[in-house]
């Protein structure tokens, strides 16, 4: 069974591959109802942890603290981050883990879904456009340690577009436009018949359906005289809130004009509060703002041919100001599209369906490289190794590869990798950094037989400089990179996965070291 899951920040939505129809399921979440999602939830009491809609039922309990937007954590982790939780200390990847193995579960015992016994639950997973490499990493690692045959990643506005072509039938440019529970993305993606390739992407990996929430509850509070903000409330009484709010802002459409939120849900005595929708509105328009410039420095970017259409998807673009704000700005243009909740799930779907038809390239969504030393160790420069905007290979071509060779002037070789949306005038990296761990690799043949994790002081080396050193860095369609370096002349090397875990972990390779001839 082949499966598109859109692993959102605050909802996991699955669309399943049926013989050229991709329908979204539905969960049994018991009491609560049947939801064509489950919550992207954690929840944890005294060690013991549960996910989903069973933790969704905890949210009112006491005891229990609940864990929402996983998926933010996930920008700056590695497989071995920790969260610290009530004084105790939990590995974010197996949290993960056990959220896929909880959606796992319900696909299998609590959905619309009939696998039969025994069949394999194979993925297309869809990550935001900009995801780092660890975040994509950590993704795949989390369902395939649950069990799913993990066929790939695809950006999430990529997977939508894929879901607007299948729809409509167009060739020519596309926007997609994804505003989530947790981020926002854009990307710019050309449409040829069955072959389509992503242009370029951008996003703000912290604005999302959630932030706007957040805007109705803090005002909300305001208008009841209650300045005390979030921290005067439980954590059962601060869910209750925004799940209010949430409830009241799906419920608006473009008639509303005002909004009644039940404080009484919240804390028995609150009593009920009037807002004027024109009021919520103005409070979230900055918001709104943000991925409106995005869009519009991501259009300015690449003028060299016109937009068919901008495809407004996502949950968080169900509130009337979306549609109402990107029609002003780019008028009849804006399409927005009636599965904005699930259009990534099926269009996830639609790649992992061998016959779809559809090929989509994706590409690097940031530049990846590495610090080295220049002019005899006087000035570091930044070595961008894949080029932001870098097409990654298709399903079934094998891996992009980049090498570089040289002979070390040190007895250790220290490396310290980052991303970086842009880079400044002189090649350093600027914007959005995210800033890896270190990898070591031992340059002077002396040392390659030490055991574990190097200990030696890095020094100006003779035996180094007489090594010849090659570096082969790989990515895969999915943009996870891994680095083999080789020492050419003493025949020895060491593969890593390329990420915050790697200091800690390098991965074996798959050739043993060889003896000299």
């Amino acid at each position: 069974m082949r499966l598109g899951i859109d692993f959102g920040t605050t909802r996991t939505v699955v669309a399943a591959v049926d013989r050229g129809n991709y329908p979204v399921i539905t969960f049994d979440s018991g009491d609560a109802g049947v939801f064509d999602w489950m919550p992207s939830l954690a929840a944890v009491h005294e060690g013991d942890w549960c996910y989903g809609w069973d933790a969704w039922s905890r949210q009112t309990e006491p005891g229990w603290t609940v864990l929402r937007s996983l998926k933010r954590l996930l920008d700056d982790a590695g497989p071995h981050t920790l969260l610290e939780l009530g004084g105790a200390s939990y590995p974010l990847a197996s949290l993960l883990a056990g959220m896929a193995a909880a959606l796992k579960d319900q696909i299998l015992h609590h959905s619309s879904l009939a696998p039969k016994p025994g069949e394999p639950l194979e993925a297309m997973l869809g990550v935001p456009a900009n995801a780092n490499s660890n975040q994509r990493f950590l993704t795949v690692e989390a369902f395939r340690t649950a069990g799913f045959d993990v066929l790939g990643l695809l950006n999430e506005p990529s997977a939508a577009s894929l879901e607007f072509a299948h729809k409509n039938k167009l060739s020519g440019r596309v926007l997609v436009y994804d505003l989530g529970g947790g981020t926002f993305d854009a990307s710019l993606v050309e449409m040829d018949q069955r072959e389509h390739f992503v242009v370029a992407s951008e996003g703000i990996p912290t604005l999302g359906g959630d932030d706007f929430d957040h805007v109705l509850a803090s005002l909300a509070l305001e208008t009841a005289g209650l300045d005390t903000g979030f921290a005067a409330f439980t954590q059962a009484e601060l869910f209750r809130l925004l799940d209010e709010c949430r409830v009241k802002k799906e419920a608006l459409h473009p008639n509303t004009r005002k909004l009644i939120v039940d404080l009484d849900l919240v804390h028995e005595g609150l009593g009920d509060v009037t807002i004027p929708a024109a009021d919520y509105y103005d409070r979230c328009r900055p918001l709104m703002d943000e991925t409106v410039h995005l869009t519009e420095d991501l259009l300015a970017a690449h003028p060299e041919s016109e937009v068919e259409a901008l495809y407004v998807t996502g949950g968080g673009s169900e509130l009337p100001l979306v549609s109402r704000a990107l029609k002003e700005k780019f008028g009849r243009r804006v399409k927005r599209s009636a599965y904005t909740r699930s259009a990534t799930a099926i269009g996830l779907a639609i790649q992992a369906d061998e016959e779809s038809g559809y090929l989509l390239r994706e590409k690097f969504s940031r530049y990846f490289g590495v610090w080295r030393e220049a002019d005899e160790g006087s000035r570091i420069v930044f070595d961008p190794l894949f080029a932001k905007g870098a097409l990654l290979p298709p399903p079934g071509a094998g891996l992009l590869e980049i090498r570089r060779t040289y002979s070390p002037v040190h007895n250790i070789g220290h490396f310290r990798y980052l991303e970086c949306s842009h880079l400044g005038p002189g090649g350093e990296p600027s914007g959005d950094l995210t800033i890896w761990d270190d990898i070591l690799f031992p340059f002077d043949p002396a040392l390659a037989r030490q055991d574990g994790a190097l200990s030696a002081e890095i020094a100006y080396s003779p035996a180094a400089a007489a090594q010849r050193i090659e570096e082969r860095y790989s990515a895969d369609g999915s943009g996870v990179l891994t680095v083999e370096i080789r020492n050419l002349t003493s025949h020895y090397e060491r593969r890593f996965r390329l990420g915050r875990w790697s200091a800690a972990r390098a991965v074996p390779s798959a050739r043993k070291p060889r003896k000299a001839r």
